[in-house]
């Protein structure tokens, strides 16, 4: 087919100031996350498309990626009527208007209100919204009350005011998810851990000697070349104590998962984050054992095109090192970015699930 003329984009360069391997990743897996961040114009068809789009995929060579299907249109090409790309900014705005109700609602909306103001049946919206965040949207309001609640509580803030604050209505939720979201008490963790216990243990694994930690829910620091003062640090007026005999077989099925991480670990966790911190560590979950995913296609995938500094510091904020695998994210350049255990170990790790 011959080639049609593209008015103003140049065809030997994309027009957007997007890693271009990462986008055509995206569009090789059709990844839903990506929609929205750009679109994918097709030289030989005429054609702009979600990275999406179920249409067979193009030459690479015939691709140029936009910032937007306006700036596609401008430059000559058309909209598919396949994967109908103007949609998504739609959907973008709806999710804009959803976010904006959750952040400035005294207390969580329902479904019904939610979809309402972004202008979609409770169905339709709760899809959209779990497909572009990677959580529902009840999952997120609780997760925006949990940031604003650690924040007042590490403000000084009294119980009370902390529970109202977060737009508690009353203290039975507040204490539910107060314990299930910090793994302690509220007063507790305002207080660096007062009346907790964690308890530690070392191994010697092929990567250094480790640290692991836990909580009576289950692990809540991985680390290497760390003493028991870092955990005192943390939790200053918490019980930290050696876990002896006691922690030998959690021990033991850790020191497994470091020497085999291509392998799945049922191990019980102990870590909460931000709604988006833990998307991204889900996502993290995801990739497949030996390969990597850059921290904009990572931010893409959790929800927030374009956050790859945010994706970057969800992943330095994971304290579980091997368990929620951050050593499968790299730069978007393929050079292996930041590790909190160091790079040798990072590489490390890579090599044992590639030889797996």
């Amino acid at each position: 087919m011959e080639q049609m003329e593209i008015r103003k984009a140049p065809l030997d360069a994309d027009t957007v100031a997007v890693d271009s391997d990462t986008a055509w990743a995206a569009v090789i897996a059709r990844d839903k996350a990506a929609d929205g961040r750009f679109v994918t114009g097709v030289l030989t068809t005429g054609i702009y498309c979600r990275p999406s789009c179920a249409a067979r995929h193009p030459k690479r060579e015939n691709v140029r990626f936009f910032a937007s299907g306006a700036e596609a249109a401008a430059s000559g090409l058309r909209a598919c009527l396949r994967c109908r790309p103007d949609d998504v900014s739609r959907e973008a705005a709806a999710l804009r208007k959803a976010l904006r109700l959750i952040e400035t609602a005294e207390t969580p909306p329902s479904l019904e209100a939610l979809a309402d103001a972004a202008g979609y049946s409770p169905f339709h919206f709760h899809r959209l919204f779990k497909r572009a965040t990677g959580v529902t949207p009840a999952a997120y309001a609780r997760g925006r009350r949990a940031r604003t609640m650690t924040e007042a509580l590490a403000d000084g803030a009294s119980i009370t005011e902390a529970m109202y604050d977060a737009g508690y209505s009353g203290p039975g939720r507040f204490y539910a998810e107060a314990k299930d979201r910090l793994g302690m008490t509220p007063s507790a963790w305002r207080d660096g851990g007062r009346g907790e216990t964690i308890r530690w243990a070392k191994a010697e694994t092929s990567l250094g000697i480790m640290m692991v930690a836990a909580t009576a829910k289950g692990i809540c620091s991985l680390t290497f070349d760390q003493e028991e003062a870092d955990l005192r640090a943390r939790f200053p007026h918490a019980t930290i104590e050696e876990g002896g005999d006691a922690m030998a077989g959690l021990v033991e099925r850790t020191v497994a998962a470091v020497e085999a991480p291509a392998r799945p670990h049922d191990l019980p966790l102990d870590v909460r984050g931000t709604a988006f911190q833990e998307a991204v560590w889900r996502e993290l979950s995801r990739i497949p054992p030996g390969e990597s995913l850059s921290y904009a296609a990572l931010a893409a995938r959790a929800g927030k095109p374009g956050a790859a500094r945010a994706a970057g510091t969800a992943c330095g904020s994971n304290k579980v090192a091997i368990l929620i695998p951050c050593h499968r994210a790299q730069r978007g350049d393929g050079s292996p970015g930041g590790y909190a255990w160091g790079l040798e170990r990072k590489a490390s790790l890579l090599e044992k699930e590639r030889s797996a």
